[in-house]
């Protein structure tokens, strides 16, 4: 009898270690580009099915497109909030909340954005860890690098003066009023109206993405050099992460590496790079690749903002520029 009793006990253990071990969980995904979006069909699709894959089917993600749980620059407060399980934020929607990770969206200082990716997350990942502390970072997906593409040709900073311009996020915000111009604040998604309606006169973009968001119908001149990044988050909503079983949280990890930063920024990249051809090829648009003279003219334009993002983050700031430089150097990313 007690043989028997202990039989019962230990299938009972069993059958409970194997609901644990079997526990599935499917994760809210949202972001705010629209579905057909390579940062979707080349990014998160295959990110998703790499999880599903290696999970056997254990971790499923429902993808959330086109701003349908929240608008583009609430995804961080989303992520914090569990409003999704994981968000694709642009911290630079939000003006002056990161400002270690704004060294980033700087003008010449990263010029590849694969390479770019395993430096960005190797450099930011212990950083977000008491500079995002709401959110666990997962990956860095910067864009092939973007530059201005306006109305009317832009050469040179002094074009910039009297213009309306909307802006990729924060830094080149700033880089736009020292200049003379009027930074126009709106997502991406919403970049088309803007141009179209007058707001703005020029829009900061990565070549493709000027036809993915319809801008190529408004802007047939383009400054043809590449100028600055932004580098949008996959974050982690931590109350979900950390009701995950031990073994999900593992995978979860192994999907959140600086090699998975590369993996998941190369589709895009090459994307977007890809748009600079397409214009050539179409005779619709005239692209200005400035002379040497002119690109330290934009050079010494945009200088300041290095002083001025080391003012901002104070006393480390000089370490934390440092430790970017040398994994941008190390990845071959480097302007």
């Amino acid at each position: 009898m007690k043989i028997i009793r202990m039989m019962a006990c230990a299938t009972l253990a069993a059958i409970t270690t194997g609901a644990v071990t079997a526990q599935e969980v499917t994760l809210r995904l949202s972001h705010w580009v629209p579905p057909t979006h390579p940062i979707q069909t080349m990014g998160i699709e295959p990110w998703v099915k790499s999880l599903s894959e290696a999970s056997d089917g254990r971790i499923a993600v429902t993808i959330f497109p086109a701003q349908q749980l929240g608008a583009a620059p609430d995804h961080y407060d989303m992520a914090r909030d569990g409003i999704a399980d994981i968000t694709y934020t642009n911290p630079g929607y939000q003006a002056g909340r990161f400002p270690i990770y704004s060294l980033i969206e700087i003008p010449f200082l990263a010029d590849d954005a694969i390479g770019g990716a395993q430096a960005m997350h190797e450099w930011y990942a212990p950083i977000a860890e008491t500079e995002m502390p709401d959110v666990k970072f997962c990956l860095a997906n910067p864009h092939d690098p973007g530059t201005f593409h306006s109305k009317n040709p832009i050469k040179v900073p002094a074009d910039i003066d009297g213009l309306n311009v909307r802006p990729a996020h924060a830094t080149m915000s700033r880089f736009i009023s020292s200049l003379g111009g009027g930074p126009v604040q709106v997502p991406a998604p919403e970049a088309r109206e803007a141009i179209a309606n007058g707001t703005a006169d020029a829009i900061t973009f990565p070549w493709n993405s000027v036809y993915i968001f319809g801008v190529d119908s408004e802007t047939k001149y383009h400054l043809d050099m590449p100028f600055y990044i932004s580098a949008q988050l996959l974050l982690i909503n931590k109350d979900t992460y950390n009701g995950m079983p031990e073994d999900l949280r593992q995978i979860l990890d192994d999907h959140c590496t600086p090699e998975w930063s590369r993996k998941f920024s190369e589709g895009w990249a090459k994307d977007e790079a890809s748009g600079r051809q397409k214009m050539i090829d179409s005779g619709e648009h005239t692209l200005y690749a400035p002379t040497d003279e002119e690109v330290q003219l934009w050079r010494d334009a945009a200088a300041p903002l290095i002083e001025e993002w080391k003012t901002e983050v104070g006393a480390d700031a000089q370490g934390y520029y440092d430790g970017y430089i040398e994994a941008l150097e190390r990845h071959d990313a480097r302007y």
